[in-house]
């Protein structure tokens, strides 16, 4: 197997590749036994908010909390409204953890492993954490519980090496929590950050006088006027930057202050992006007027002008972190015992 992983010059095809990792891995029977008894246990026994969503499963919880609003929507209508909604890349999640899993095949087939019973204490944490959601009726508490004892799980399978080899990976699975009904505590503060901050750019900076009242920026003589939604708010760039930065931090870094200064940067990064974006808009509708100003707010390709500064910002920081130093330190070390 190792000489059809690395023979010079005949590249192993990615079915030997998982073909062979499938066999590095031992005691397959008894994780996938665990696994099917984790997953029917949240099935049946995973939600208890009835009032809102007739069904035991958290995961079909989970469904209907991401496709609520869909009954009359054909399926082509509701693939994009799905794709449009805010927390859309709670989809691609599993498909970006398996991702990161497989493109580190070689790092965690070469880990030692052995089963840890230790870890079963998390296991333990983790249905002790679903019990209390369950009983405050939090169903969100319940998705980060089944997570948890899912990667305790793994652990207790495969062992301490692992665990401390996936941790990265099964955190990105936070990003499957379900925030919607909580963003407005979060937004409505970065709209008014958002909106102050480029009422004192335009005046300071681009010269352009308009004033403000909470939320809502307009030109004095009345030529132009607009409100920062809650659309608008810079919350799905953030947390889209958020993930980013969380994935650009624990793969280019090793040291973990280093990974939290990465992560930490998506905040102010995503409202810079923002503030780019209105300022743009008002610089628009000063020159040529109102509807030149709609017309750019409207614009699918200048809604992705939030997150052009947060991109070049977060290279930016990484190089000067010491990026390069870092890169041949790999994200998962598997040194043997």
């Amino acid at each position: 197997m190792a000489e059809a992983l690395s023979t010079p010059g005949r590249p192993a095809g990615w079915i030997e590749e998982a073909t062979g990792f499938w066999r590095a891995m031992p005691d397959k029977p008894l994780f996938f036994s665990l696994f099917i008894v984790w997953v029917i246990f949240f099935h049946f026994l995973g939600n208890s908010t009835f009032g809102y969503v007739d069904t035991p499963s958290l995961f079909g919880w989970w469904l209907w909390v991401n496709t609520r609003g869909l009954d009359d929507a054909g399926a082509w209508e509701a693939f994009k409204r799905i794709l449009s909604a805010d927390e859309a890349y709670a989809w691609f999640v599993p498909f970006v953890v398996m991702g990161l899993l497989w493109w580190n095949r070689r790092a965690l087939m070469d880990l030692p492993k052995q089963t840890w019973w230790p870890a079963s204490v998390l296991l333990v944490f983790a249905l002790l954490v679903h019990i209390l959601g369950y009983i405050v009726q939090q169903t969100r508490v319940s998705i980060v519980a089944f997570f948890a004892g899912l990667y305790g799980l793994t652990g207790l399978v495969w062992g301490a090496r692992w665990l401390k080899a996936t941790f990265f990976p099964h955190f990105l699975f936070l990003f499957c929590v379900p925030m919607a009904t909580l963003s407005e505590k979060i937004a409505f503060p970065l709209r008014l950050l958002a909106t102050w901050i480029t009422v004192g750019l335009a005046q300071t900076v681009l010269g352009i006088d308009v004033a403000q009242n909470g939320t809502s920026i307009w030109e004095p003589t009345g030529r132009y006027q607009y409100e920062v939604a809650a659309a608008c708010s810079g919350l799905r760039s953030l947390t889209a930057i958020f993930a980013l930065a969380t994935i650009y931090g624990f793969i280019e870094f090793k040291k973990n202050w280093q990974r939290l200064v990465i992560m930490a940067s998506a905040f102010p990064l995503a409202v810079a992006g923002n503030v780019v974006r209105l300022a743009g808009i008002i610089v628009a509708a000063e020159t040529f007027g109102q509807a030149a100003g709609n017309s750019l707010h409207e614009s699918t390709w200048f809604s992705l002008l939030p997150y052009v500064p947060p991109i070049v910002g977060l290279l930016a920081l990484g190089h000067w972190l010491g990026k390069g130093a870092s890169r041949a330190v790999p994200l998962l070390e598997a040194r043997p015992v």
